[in-house]
């Protein structure tokens, strides 16, 4: 049977901005216990006094992260990319055949971007403006699901061991959600990872991640 309590947890479970904020001690028992009572109340489908859900609230244990703005400064170089294009096809049995030949037909060219990844269903090309032409031309059967232009990248070089670091991620996301700003795509590798966002955002985005790493 379900108790407050566990009613409680599993709501702020679901929410790491408010778990975060209990583990840093920021936030009024009485202040929340009032705002989650309406939902608490609908999950338990009786009326619950507030006392109860802040007992609830006393007995949980958040598990803070382990990534602090004291980390940021361990975060390596951050490049700016402007001028990108972003494609999204259908995958088809002549997509990676199509995908070779792009590659091919590039592969002399300086100083363009080019990122490609797929799933089950779709295939997603990042590539420098200039290249628009080209992708179009080797792509001209397939099936396109997307095109976004006037996009921007934030390439920021992660620390060692940054695998194992719990939290890195979220703390980046928490820091881009607090400032309003969205991110349209997302790229990783073991060592670098990079956000694409549209060209009005990326400079609220460069600045914010600067003064962090420099605080």
């Amino acid at each position: 049977m379900k108790t407050i309590s566990t009613c409680v947890h599993d709501i702020i479970r679901h929410q790491p901005f408010l778990d975060d904020a209990l583990a840093r001690n920021i936030i009024n028992f009485s202040s929340l216990a009032a705002d989650l009572q309406p939902q608490v109340e609908k999950e338990m489908r009786k009326p619950v006094k507030q006392g109860s859900i802040i007992m609830a609230l006393r007995r949980y244990s958040p598990k803070r992260s382990k990534f602090t703005s004291n980390n940021f400064r361990k975060l390596g170089d951050i490049v700016v990319r402007s001028g990108i294009t972003e494609y999204t096809y259908l995958n088809s049995k002549t997509i990676i055949a199509n995908k070779a030949k792009l590659l091919d037909s590039v592969k002399d060219q300086v100083g363009i971007y080019l990122n490609y990844s797929s799933n089950y269903q779709e295939s997603n090309f990042l590539v420098s403006t200039s290249l628009k032409e080209t992708v179009e031309e080797n792509f001209r059967n397939e099936i396109k699901v997307n095109e976004k232009n006037d996009l921007a990248s934030i390439t920021i070089a992660l620390p060692e061991g940054n695998t194992k670091t719990i939290g890195l991620y979220f703390y980046i996301f928490k820091l881009l959600a607090y400032e309003g700003i969205p991110v349209y795509e997302i790229i990783s590798t073991t060592n670098y990872f990079s956000l694409f966002l549209e060209s009005e955002y990326v400079n609220q985005a460069f600045y914010l991640m600067n003064e962090i790493k420099a605080s």
